[in-house]
Formats: structure tokens, C-alpha cells, sequence
């Protein structure tokens, strides 16, 4: 089950520069998408790797395709292991409060309706891949913004586990994103397929969806 949070303010011991969040959203406003290397806060970073390297191996998962009763694993499409980011812990605490916050300054930039966010941990052994698609298809979902962190140190080019966006359908060379330690990527949810190279060796990262409410009287959206 994922876990998705509706923004709520906390305390948080680490700062926010809403300069960073102006970088992002001047990028999101100028082409869709914002890749800034080496960007999310230090101390964020080194609490959300710890965290990450002290989870167990049975909190993660082999990830799927899908949310809730149409979820299903599909190893043609993506052999990677996922943990859904909660509130019960500090790391988790600290991440979803930075995220609040860089909802809160989006929406009042780019006036997106961003309403809740939904994360979770992947670890991608040396060979595991996404292959190319979207985080939404247009229509289809309430995912609007996708942000993805890393936090692989001493990262080469030989180790391969890019992550390459597109600009659309009909790119075939992409954007090649090295997934390096404290680089933050945010784009546009349905504008721009993107997919996850095989690496060489072990691959950590965050990847999560602000969305917007589509809720109704008998239906609760995200789906349980």
C-alpha cells in the first residue's frame, strides 16, 4: 500500500531554501522539467541515505505497474525494489515535511493544485532497469509533478543506472541524468517519458508524485 499524505505543517530540523525552490519552479515554468545536481539540502540527504541503508531487506518490495487492485508486478517493464516513505520515523518525517514545503512555494508560483504526495525508497540492484514510460497519462491520473533524489557518492559514467528523459514520443536520445548524490529531478508527470538504465552496481534513490484531488462523494482518491 502507498503512502500518500495530504501536506501538513511540522517542525523540522533541517532549513528550507526557498532559493532552490524558485530555481525548480522557474525550470518547471520554462520547459517542463528542472534536473539540479548536488541540490537537496546536506543534512536532508545524509539522514534520508541512512535511513535508507537501515531499512531491512523485508520492508522493500518488488515494485509493479499500477495502484491498488490494478496493481501488478511486471518484470519486462521494471525489476526494481520499492519502501513507501510514511511519517513514522524522522527521516521520513523531515523528507515529507521538505516536500510540503516545495509544494507550498509551487503553488503559489505556478498555481499547480498540487494536494498530496506520495513517495517511496528504491533500490536498484546492478542490473534492475525501468523501461520508458510515463509516471501519467493524460486524462488518466491525478499525478501532475514527479520528483526523484538520489544518493549514490562516486557515481561513473561506467556504472551506468541513468536515468534518461525525453521530451516526448518521438525523442530517441533523451536527457542521460547521472544519479548522483544529492540531485534532485522534477518534470512534468505527463509530458515526459523517461526510463532507468541498467547499473552496475547498487542504485539508491527517492521517487515520488505530487498530485492533485480528484476525490467524489463514493470514491477516495488515491485508491487504498
Amino acid at each position: 500500500m502507498s503512502a500518500v499524505k495530504k501536506f501538513t505543517k511540522s517542525a523540522s530540523a533541517h532549513p528550507i531554501d526557498n532559493s532552490l525552490f524558485a530555481l525548480i519552479a522557474n525550470d518547471i515554468q520554462e520547459r517542463g522539467y528542472s534536473i539540479r545536481p548536488a541540490a537537496l539540502p546536506f543534512e536532508l540527504t545524509q539522514t534520508l541515505w541512512q535511513h535508507q541503508q537501515t531499512l531491512a531487506a523485508d520492508k522493500f518490495k518488488e515494485a509493479g505497474i499500477g495502484r491498488g487492485k490494478k496493481y501488478l508486478k511486471n518484470e519486462f517493464v521494471r525489476t526494481d525494489a520499492i519502501s513507501w516513505i510514511t511519517n513514522d520515523c524522522k527521516a521520513g518525517q523531515d523528507w515529507l515535511y521538505w516536500t510540503a514545503q516545495l509544494q507550498r512555494f509551487l503553488n503559489q508560483r505556478l498555481f499547480l493544485g498540487l494536494f498530496s504526495f506520495e513517495s517511496h525508497f528504491a533500490h536498484y540492484s546492478p542490473g534492475d532497469y525501468y523501461k520508458r514510460h510515463y509516471d501519467a497519462f493524460k486524462g488518466e491520473s491525478n499525478r501532475i509533478l514527479s520528483v526523484v533524489v538520489y544518493f549514490n557518492s562516486h557515481w561513473l559514467p561506467s556504472d551506468g543506472g541513468e536515468l534518461v528523459l525525453y521530451q516526448d514520443d518521438y525523442d530517441k536520445e533523451g536527457i542521460n541524468v547521472v544519479p548522483m548524490l544529492g540531485t534532485i529531478v522534477t518534470f512534468l508527470s505527463e509530458e515526459f517519458p523517461h526510463e532507468v538504465l541498467a547499473a552496475k552496481r547498487d542504485r539508491y534513490s527517492i521517487a515520488g508524485w505530487f498530485r492533485v484531488n480528484t476525490s467524489v462523494s463514493d470514491r477516495v482518491d488515491p485508491p487504498l
